[in-house]
């Protein structure tokens, strides 16, 4: 006999991915944005706080609600971390690409932000020799970390993330 409960769970989880294929976010985007001006500064804000709190409720919905280094399942510690920044991206496409996402919480977050850590493409978490032992301890990278679950998409914009961002001249693999 197959295990309902177990179906159950994975049609929910297809249901919950097919809300963010390609392009499904900027929809969503366009149509919570389409009747607001962008002429000024005022306006184009609220169009963006719009845009990133799609694409937030995307990576809650991609990463499972967890933050994808350390796991934690806190929504109000976890921020959508994005790895080519918002300002960066040329287009909304590219700001509201889960790919371009990762679910951190809120220090591993301003780290991530910051350049003190950055992660490779095979999910390996690299920390800045910046950060000392101490604080290294203090934010739960002093052991190894690894992002499981990366994609191909993700590693389109990871390197851009390794070469803009990070502090790379002082780092070390955090093993």
């Amino acid at each position: 006999m197959p295990d309902v409960p177990a179906l159950h769970r994975l049609v929910r989880r297809a249901f919950q991915l097919s809300r963010n294929l390609p392009d499904e976010l900027l929809h969503e985007f366009e149509r919570q944005t389409a009747a607001m001006p962008r002429t000024t500064e005022a306006e184009r804000l609220v169009v963006q706080r719009v845009g990133q709190d799609v694409f937030r409720d995307g990576l809650l919905t991609v990463w499972e609600g967890r933050c994808a280094v350390s796991g934690l399942a806190v929504p109000e510690l976890l921020r959508a971390s994005h790895i080519k920044p918002w300002a960066d991206c040329a287009t909304d496409a590219e700001r509201l690409d889960t790919f371009n996402g990762l679910l951190l919480a809120a220090h591993l977050d301003a780290a991530f932000d910051a350049g003190l850590i950055t992660v490779e493409d095979d999910g390996t978490v690299v920390v800045s020799k910046t950060l000392d032992e101490a604080a290294r301890a203090v934010l739960g990278l002093n052991r190894p970390r690894r992002i499981l679950g990366l994609q191909d998409g993700h590693r389109v914009y990871l390197p851009w993330h390794r070469t803009k961002v990070f502090k790379e001249a002082e780092a070390h693999r955090c093993r």
